[in-house]
């Protein structure tokens, strides 16, 4: 998978439904994505008709979200972007170097993306247990990313096993939280690692929380992809517009993500030339007091105190109660030289 960096995080602006019906504002969210920081932008391919049925009975009524009250096929029907849209979109994140990639959700969105050379594909949470759809999905070899919002550990398992068995362990599983917007206190981050672990695969995080916290302290429990929903302006209004981040916001993400990878570093214990330089405060054995030729070391005599030049504290127990050798004044490094048995 060679969009994924060490120690860098590969960050996916969300198009989602944020396009207020305006393939304009939709190639301008693009481009302010990449002006933003985003490595890739992604988008939702579906209809009303492909991912739900037009039934006007409770089961398909929304309750307990955002958006209560609305039908399935209502929601979707305002919130998906047309198929028509799909190559000027993909053309013009080509043109701002961004990777530009999709959700299906059947088939036939499937076989349509891949006209358009689809690079990457991505599994939304709900469609996690849809084993047909990721199997064929994952039947075309490209790298699959799949958010776990509604999974348990034997959902996240069956979707790993439906993409080997068809011979695609090209996956990165995704933390996700399906709340929109999603508290805090579920990000429940620490699930990266676990699932990095558990499952050998990369992992990371899709973002439903308000803000850039999570985002940013994702990087520490290893997160490799940060996927968010992304917006031009919230003034275009639509389904997801509550929970995205505009320019300004994703920007601060994005430069908040940076600096924790750089805090990260890396496991090495030599000295750098900073630290090295920094040992010059580290303490050392000095004389305290003037003493006279023979006088007893004692530790009000001799202590321990920056800088370093003098011998190190390790050798204080050692040298108490032996006898100095010549006059010295304070503030005289303490060596072996100076010291009789």
């Amino acid at each position: 998978m060679n969009f994924l960096q060490e120690n860098h995080c590969f960050i996916i602006a969300e198009l989602s439904a944020n396009h207020g019906h305006d393939l304009e504002v939709a190639k301008e969210t693009i481009r302010a994505a990449k002006r933003a920081g985003a490595d890739a932008i992604k988008l939702q391919t579906y209809t009303a008709d492909t991912i739900t049925l037009d039934a006007k009975t409770d089961d398909f009524k929304i309750k307990g979200t955002l958006w209560d009250g609305q039908y399935l096929h209502d929601l979707y029907r305002e919130a998906h972007l047309p198929w028509a849209w799909h190559k000027a979109l993909f053309e013009v994140a080509a043109q701002e170097g961004l990777v530009c990639f999709s959700s299906p959700f059947d088939k036939t969105s499937v076989d349509f993306l891949e006209d358009l050379n689809c690079p990457i594909y991505k599994i939304a949470s709900f469609e996690i247990t849809d084993i047909p759809l990721i199997e064929y999905v994952a039947s075309k070899g490209k790298p699959i990313i799949i958010s776990t919002g509604i999974a348990d550990e034997e959902d996240i398992k069956l979707a790993l096993e439906a993409c080997k068995k068809m011979g695609n362990q090209q996956v990165v599983l995704l933390k996700c939280t399906s709340a929109y917007p999603a508290k805090i206190e579920d990000a429940n981050l620490v699930m990266i690692k676990d699932m990095a672990e558990k499952f050998g695969v990369a992992t990371g995080l899709s973002d439903h929380t308000m803000g850039t916290l999570v985002p940013t302290l994702s990087v520490a429990m290893g997160a490799r992809v940060i996927e968010k929903h992304f917006i031009l302006d919230k003034k275009i209004g639509g389904p997801d517009a509550s929970f995205s981040l505009d320019e300004e916001e994703f920007t601060e993400m994005v430069r908040s993500v940076r600096e924790a990878e750089k805090a990260m570093g890396k496991i090495n214990y030599a000295l750098t030339d900073g630290k090295r330089n920094s040992r010059v405060f580290a303490r050392s054995l000095y004389v305290a007091q003037n003493m006279k030729a023979g006088e007893i070391i004692t530790e009000q005599n001799v202590r321990s105190v920056r800088p370093s030049m003098g011998l190190h504290p390790k050798h204080l127990q050692e040298v108490l109660g032996k006898k100095i050798t010549k006059d010295v004044d304070k503030g005289t490094r303490l060596s072996f030289e100076l010291i009789k048995d």
